[in-house]
């Protein structure tokens, strides 16, 4: 029968599960034995269990394994006796940190990392080798002891591993490189120390060396276009030539490795790469490398986008290669993926779609919306991010977006909801999203507000991070644009004249560049609208003025002349208050910043700053004449005479609408 067949196996499961369990816990009693022989039998049997098995590492982790095999290296001395327990614990110890990263914490958290470093000591040389390839696990983790190389004894003691004859030794070297060198003056200190010289030499060594050497001279290479220039220049090109050869290594790690050092060469110098093949080549092996089943199709994935990102040509190639269904089809898969190989696929499609519109609705015919929804809920913080930059630049598709493929329930639940997630990456990357879509003229925005939205982008708006207040507000700008009085006063009700004053007023440009652009859409449209800079006895209008003078960036400032823009084009009193924040009461012979503004090289203020003069100018309204008045004795319309010929067309054209107007008031 059906029920006692299912009973049977779950009996059997579960007693397959305990029996495993109880020999996991037999072997770890017999790792804390006194005799030598037992203790060596539990380390064997503990190392050739968790090799290339998670699951066994994590369940090994959970029984405190590892603190007992520390243990049993610190206790063990450097007689000959004792090498083989050295050997057995220092490769237990690296298989749990090798890709695992609870492993390499808890390998950390032991205290084993001196012990290790012991062992390259050794007169044995086994016991080099295990405690070399245990360090070298360790320091493929981002989670390794940093390493100083500004001080003079650990870049003699780096060389020394360099120079060494044992290739996990001079391989343990690059590895530290690669994951201890991360800034300029770094890397400056280790070219000046000779070590391009070193790596370039390891290329021709073994495999493992091969590989560290790619790694840690990607990472030395990185942004650096005079050591690229070097590289490139070794032996003329010979190992330039060595490495492009490498993508078609046999290895899947070893094509990894050398595509990843060509995308840092190509994203330093592209002028290495002009060759059309050699581009499709680097492509086309990363795409294949996608379906790799182990680490290389984890990380192939993230390097793969940082290829593509921001390069149209190449995007374009991609596509043609087909290189969104062949990502979308591994996601389509039904295995569970790893987070970081996830996490590199949804920002490889999100560069894909990030500028061809071709390449969106070739994206988003595939029916992936399910997938992208699922990703929101994703456990890793880096798989929702990712997803959220999917979202984002699948919704600059207008075609899409003005169809409503975006504002349904089943997606705009779940991105609102991550307004409220604990990390700044994930609320950064759905703002992004929602930025986009809110600008979705085709819907009423209704849902999104319903779910709090609104009111969570004002929260956000307000956050200790400057990126997060500063997308908060580029997401309200855009739901600001073309908005009814409605939505306006729903907003405005929440912020407040020392709300948004005190965004005029942010410590950081960008975040006053974006405040100013938000009241700039909340002001423009009906008369009704630009009351709502007069609230809280003008607070608003003075912080805009205070900013205005303080000789701001060009940004902020073309966004404050296009709020007083919009303030001008209202009533008698709106024009008036204008003119009070453009002739302040000031002292005697200070340069008034709107005659600075039309002198400036940015043309957008230029422009911003005529229109203003524009609307102030208008001989439609009664005071117009005394305001042209003002702004001529200030030398502003002398200043925009000597604009007539000015390079930009539309500014050009805006100074004659100004001295036309002019000419209704007798000036010549």
């Amino acid at each position: 029968m059906p029920t006692t067949s299912s009973s049977a196996a779950s009996s059997s499961s579960s007693s397959s599960s305990s029996s495993s369990g109880n020999r996991q816990a037999d072997v770890f009693s017999r790792l804390a034995s006194s005799d030598p022989e037992v203790k060596l039998k539990a380390l064997r049997e503990v190392k050739n269990q968790i090799i290339g098995n998670r699951t066994k590492k994590l369940s090994f982790l959970k029984l405190g394994a590892i603190p007992a095999i520390a243990s049993a290296l610190s206790d063990a001395d450097d007689s000959d006796k004792c090498n083989n327990i050295l050997v057995q614990s220092a490769a237990a110890l690296g298989s749990f940190a090798c890709g695992f990263e609870a492993g390499v914490q808890a390998v950390l958290d032991a205290g084993v990392f001196p012990h290790l470093l012991r062992l390259l000591t050794n007169p044995d040389e086994k016991v080099v080798d295990a405690g070399a390839r245990s360090l070298r696990m360790i320091f493929q983790s981002n989670q390794a002891p940093n390493y100083d190389f500004l001080q003079e004894k650990n870049m003699e003691f780096l060389f020394s591993l360099l120079n060494s004859n044992n290739e996990n030794v001079s391989g343990l070297g690059a590895s530290i490189i690669a994951h201890a060198c991360g800034t300029s003056i770094e890397q400056q200190v280790l070219l000046e120390a000779g070590v391009l010289e070193k790596l370039v030499i390891l290329l021709d060594g073994s495999l493992s060396q091969r590989e560290a050497c790619l790694e840690s001279l990607a990472t030395v290479l990185k942004n650096n276009p005079v050591a690229v220039s070097d590289f490139v220049g070794f032996e003329s090109g010979r190992y330039f030539d060595s490495v492009t050869e490498l993508t078609k290594d046999r290895y899947p790690r070893t094509r990894l490795l050398s595509c990843l050092f060509l995308v840092v060469i190509y994203n330093t110098s592209p002028s290495y790469f002009l060759n059309m093949g050699t581009k499709l080549r680097l492509i086309k092996t990363l795409l294949e490398l996608l379906n790799d089943p182990g680490q290389s199709g984890d990380d192939a994935a993230l390097v793969f986008s940082c290829l593509i990102a921001d390069k149209e040509d190449l995007q374009k190639l991609a596509y043609e290669a087909n290189a969104i269904k062949n990502i979308v089809d591994i996601l389509k898969t039904g295995s569970e993926l790893q987070p970081k190989r996830l996490q590199g696929l949804f920002l490889s499609l999100a560069e894909l779609c990030s500028k061809l519109e071709d390449c969106r609705c070739s994206f988003l015919s595939l029916e992936v919306l399910d997938l992208m929804i699922d990703a929101l809920r994703h456990k890793s913080a880096d798989v929702r991010t990712a997803a959220c930059i999917c979202f984002r630049n699948a919704a600059r598709s207008v075609k899409n977006l003005s169809a409503g493929r975006f504002t349904s329930d089943r997606i705009m639940l779940p991105l609102v909801q991550l307004l409220h997630d604990p990390s700044s990456s994930v609320q950064v990357a759905v703002i992004g999203a929602l930025s986009n879509i809110v600008l979705d003229f085709s819907s009423p925005k209704s849902r999104f507000i319903e779910y709090g939205g609104l009111k969570q982008l004002i929260e956000l708006s307000k956050s200790m991070d400057p990126n997060t207040r500063c997308s908060a507000l580029r997401a309200l700008r855009n739901l600001m644009f073309l908005a009814d009085n409605k939505r306006k006063e729903l907003f405005y009700s929440d912020i407040k004249a020392q709300g948004f004053a005190s965004l005029i007023s942010d410590p950081e440009p960008p975040v006053q560049e974006q405040a100013l652009a938000l009241l700039r859409n909340l002001v423009d449209g009906c008369i009704s609208s630009i009351e709502f800079v007069f609230d809280g006895d003008g607070l608003i209008l003075d912080a805009i003025g205070r900013q205005l003078r303080k000789d701001p960036q060009a940004q902020m400032a073309i966004q404050g002349m296009y709020v007083l823009t919009n303030v001008a084009s209202g009533t008698e009193l709106h024009k008036e208050v204008v003119m009070q924040q453009l002739f302040p009461q000031e002292k005697p012979g200070s340069e008034n910043f709107v005659l600075k503004f039309l002198q400036s090289d940015e043309s957008q203020l230029r422009s911003a700053t005529v229109w203003t003069i524009i609307n102030l100018t208008s001989p439609s309204s009664i005071g117009a004449f005394d305001r042209h008045v003002k702004l001529r004795n200030a030398g502003i319309i002398p200043q925009l005479k000597n604009m007539v010929n000015d390079a930009c067309l539309d500014v050009k054209i805006r100074i004659r609408t100004v001295l036309g107007q002019s000419m209704s008031f007798g000036e010549n």
